[in-house]
């Protein structure tokens, strides 16, 4: 393989932005320099103008999720290939806990992605305790899975680890082998009890009322206090509501590491949407909240209190999307992993709330630092993986059916 000399371009890194050359050789960085000399063996690329960044990282998607009879619309290859139109070279998804064994569960999924074109980890569900957990979690651990992924809604389906020991028991073989604990934060009783008295329909904008931000407050609460207790951090996915945003600066006013993690769907869209005629296509768990949901993180955003922006991308078709008109049984998700860079460039450093390095740090460092794949995937280091993005600021993005790249 030809060597490939990229110049002209600006480097970004989280700690510094420069006018320079990069040399890749391979699958690897060889060289970084102000002007590096072309040589008959490389293939030149001029970065004029543009940004030249680390590969972009979506810390959450679902790829290929088999749900409720279905399958969302984008498998592994298709979902790999509309990330790199994006810009983003390596996605976190997750193996689901198939009740049988942890490692069987994840060497299923590992056959499922084995064509992707681009990089990717895995987080590894624990949907069930067992007496031998801390074995099933070293099998995973050794097969290079840094982070748990668990729930604190869905009883009905299996997700739910209900009894608090056991959870707790989950929490401590995690953090004695290093591993993140990742959390779907939404308390299942707060959202039983309202629908159990629910007087209302169920079209699609009463999803909101049906499972509150007081739900994803009181399960971070609830998550955040059984990581204090041993002494261990706890990583929120998928961050929606203002009062969510207040449960985690209460657990950091009491000490408690809390790592935060919020999508593009929760910083630009509100429950307004749900009302459309077509207002199948914006449920998603959680819900849209509103509008001063938004500029709460938004704002959370800008002054550092999230370090990780990320997509949740779970794509259904427009026709599996509207299927049904009922918020309880619409195949819950949306797209995004495609559009994670132009939107946050957008939201933060064409507005000027941002450097770029802020923005390299958020999406792409920060991730890997969190997962435990730095400096070999967000970084333009010498000697890591050349996993690069070449980023045009002047160019305008329109986003619509005809120009994203999901099948969705």
């Amino acid at each position: 393989m030809a060597r490939i000399l990229i110049k002209n371009g600006t480097l970004v890194d989280t700690e510094w932005k420069m006018r320079s050359d990069i040399l890749i050789n391979g699958s690897k960085i060889e060289r970084v320099a102000p002007s590096i000399e072309v040589r008959d063996d490389m293939e030149v690329v001029d970065a004029s103008g543009m940004y030249v960044l680390p590969g972009i990282i979506d810390a959450h998607t679902h790829y290929h999720l088999v749900s409720r009879g279905t399958v969302t619309a984008d498998s592994f290859v298709e979902g790999s290939r509309l990330a790199a139109f994006g810009g983003v070279t390596t996605v976190v998804d997750f193996a689901d806990d198939n009740k049988v064994s942890l490692k069987s569960s994840l060497e299923s999924r590992k056959k499922e992605m084995k064509d992707m074109a681009i990089d990717y980890a895995l987080h590894q569900g624990v949907y069930k305790y067992r007496d031998d957990i801390g074995t099933e979690l070293s099998d995973v651990r050794n097969d290079g899975v840094k982070a748990l992924k668990i729930f604190t809604t869905y009883k009905d389906v299996g997700y739910l680890v209900d009894d608090r020991e056991e959870l707790k028991s989950i929490f401590k073989d995690a953090r004695d082998r290093n591993m993140m604990i990742c959390v779907h934060a939404e308390d299942d009783k707060t959202i039983a009890d309202i629908a159990s008295s629910w007087k209302g329909d169920f079209k699609p904008s009463a999803h909101a009322d049906l499972r509150p931000a007081e739900a994803e407050a009181r399960a971070i609460l609830y998550v955040g206090h059984i990581a204090a207790e041993l002494d261990m951090p706890v990583y929120i996915v998928h961050l929606s509501s203002a009062a969510g945003l207040e449960a985690v600066r209460e657990l950091r006013r009491e000490g408690v590491e809390v790592i935060v993690e919020t999508t593009p769907t929760y910083l630009f869209l509100e429950r307004s949407l749900l009302d459309r005629p077509d207002g199948s296509s914006f449920v998603m768990t959680p819900p849209l909240r509103t509008s001063a949901d938004n500029k709460a993180l938004q704002e959370a955003l800008f002054n550092g209190e999230i370090q990780v922006v990320a997509t949740d991308h779970c794509s259904f078709t427009y026709e599996q999307k509207l299927e049904s008109s009922d918020c309880r049984t619409v195949y819950p998700g949306i797209p995004g992993t495609e559009e994670l860079l132009p939107l946050l460039h957008t939201l933060s450093v064409e507005s000027g709330k941002f450097s770029m390095e802020q923005l390299v740090n958020l999406i792409s460092a920060g991730p890997a630092r969190q997962f435990g794949i730095y400096p070999e995937k967000g970084s333009l280091k010498e000697n890591t993986d050349a996993d690069i993005v070449i980023f045009d600021p002047e160019e305008e993005w329109v986003l619509s059916k005809k120009t994203i790249h999901s099948a969705s």
